[in-house]
């Protein structure tokens, strides 16, 4: 008995019905992205593996696909590596690696942007705002809302240090969700506060080890990310001097003071709160609980939101779902001041925003917030009874199409029962019929699939029905 098929853990397939929601999904943000003049690009799947290696710490470079290069990788095995193995001799796995493997998938599409910026920097009009729809891969392990293979929808501004970039990455983030009639809370923070805080805990040497765990707050608890810090060589007294910031609750307005008192021998901790600010003075009325389209997102200072990639620098952004039992991140991002940097282009400083479209499709999904009607691409079936009268039907069909109005001629004149089956199976709304007594009084019967109505109409008037649907 042959086996049967199967595809990796970690990845799906997508039926009709749900590429369909997808596209909604991915449709919605585009409009907006291009709505605030961002341009769309795209870049490989595959990486070399130097550009992305080193840039999301050693957690993520953990993570990252790597691609065997092609033929026999073997055969590029250095002759020492070689010995080593058959000498029975230890070799350290990422240096096989590297041998066995020079390319990867990538991790996301940050780094990648980085990279195509410097390859271009001489064709692009700066700042360059573009945006990317695509999928990333990572080798997680599978688990409820978190895939091996999955699709972000980012969009950047680069070369520019602006804070209006900001306000304006958030304001499009509030709009996006609201598009989608998702109730969301956008959490705001900035690196540098957090800088601030290793600083005054006496080991600033630290901070990229303790912004890691902090960012695993929400999922393991304070006492965790305390173990975890000690496990990096945190000391008690640095934890203690950092106590301060679990504690933290309330308002912007209300944490900023104490913040300010606390952080104040930082100079780096002041300067990012000042930018704080300037992103709460100027984005926050947008979010004024109010009726309109406006009022479906909230606007919240959360000072243990670290984001555990080593790119970031400055203000960080995530948002959760205000709605539904999944409260995983759907969207994050923030500022990068040098990552093309490490590519040899100094001072070029981003900031940008990565939709997570499979998270935000399962809460879609879950709270029954996608529209009903794109259930079928196909807004009308013609039935058939026979070669004469599908040529009859093949005038009209064409006739449907050219006023833009999606339709099928069912290839096979077989029992009615099976036409309208199929029709009900892929949520097509109308079934026209048109057999010889049709033909002869010039007329088409109109059925309704969801009531069971049926209504007779003239050739003419068919176009006017369908639209009335």
């Amino acid at each position: 008995m042959a086996n049967t098929p199967s595809i990796p853990k970690g990845t799906r397939d997508f039926s009709p019905v749900e590429m369909l929601r997808r596209k909604y999904i991915f449709g919605t943000i585009e409009k907006v992205f291009q709505k605030y003049g961002f341009l769309p690009l795209e870049t490989p799947a595959m990486e070399n593996l130097s550009t992305l290696t080193g840039k999301y710490g050693e957690e993520g470079d953990r993570l990252i696909f790597k691609v065997l290069n092609s033929g026999d990788a073997w055969k590029g095995v250095s002759e020492e590596v070689k010995e080593q193995l058959a000498k029975g001799e230890e070799v350290h796995p990422g240096k096989l690696a590297g041998e066995l493997s020079d390319k990867a998938l990538r991790y996301d599409l940050t780094v990648p942007f980085a990279r195509y910026v410097v390859q271009h920097r001489n064709e692009l009009a700066f700042p360059f705002k573009r945006y990317q729809i695509q999928p990333v891969w990572r080798a997680d392990r599978p688990q409820k809302g978190r895939y091996r293979e999955f699709y972000q929808c980012d969009a950047d501004v680069i070369g520019s240090k602006s804070l209006l970039n900001e306000v304006e990455l958030v304001e499009l983030t509030a709009e996006v969700f609201a598009a989608l009639d998702l109730q969301v809370v956008i959490k705001v923070n900035n690196r540098k506060v957090l800088s601030g805080i290793a600083e005054i805990s006496g080991q600033p040497e630290k901070v990229v080890d303790m912004v890691t765990a902090i960012d695993k707050l929400d999922k393991i608890g304070r006492a965790k990310v305390e173990e975890e810090m000690r496990s990096k060589g945190i000391t008690d007294e640095a934890i203690t001097r950092i106590a301060p910031l679990f504690e933290l609750k309330g308002t912007w307005a209300e944490q900023r003071p104490l913040l300010e008192n606390w952080l104040a021998d930082s100079a780096i901790a002041q300067e990012g709160l000042k930018n704080l600010s300037m992103v709460f003075k100027t984005a926050g009325d947008r979010f004024v609980p109010r009726d309109d389209v406006h009022g479906r997102a909230t606007l919240e200072f959360d000072p243990t939101l670290a984001r555990g990639l080593d790119y970031y620098t400055g203000a960080i952004f995530e948002v959760k779902a205000n709605e539904g039992s999944l409260q995983s991140s759907i969207c994050g991002g923030g500022r990068y001041d040098d990552l093309t940097g490490i590519f040899g282009l100094k001072d070029m400083s981003g900031v940008g925003i990565s939709f997570g479209a499979d998270r935000i499709y399962d809460v879609l999904l879950e709270l029954g917030k996608f529209p009903e009607e794109l259930g079928s691409s196909t807004r009308v079936l013609f039935a058939n009874f026979g070669e004469n009268e599908a040529l009859h039907c093949l005038k009209l069909l064409r006739q449907v199409r050219e006023a833009a109005i999606a339709a099928e001629l069912y290839p096979d004149a077989v029992k009615m029962a099976k036409q309208f089956k199929y029709a009900d199976d892929k949520g097509i709304p109308f079934v026209a019929i048109i057999g010889e007594n049709e033909m002869k009084q010039g007329i088409v019967t109109v059925k309704d699939m969801k009531t069971g109505e049926q209504k007779a109409v003239k050739e003419g008037e068919l176009l006017t029905q369908l639209g009335q649907g």
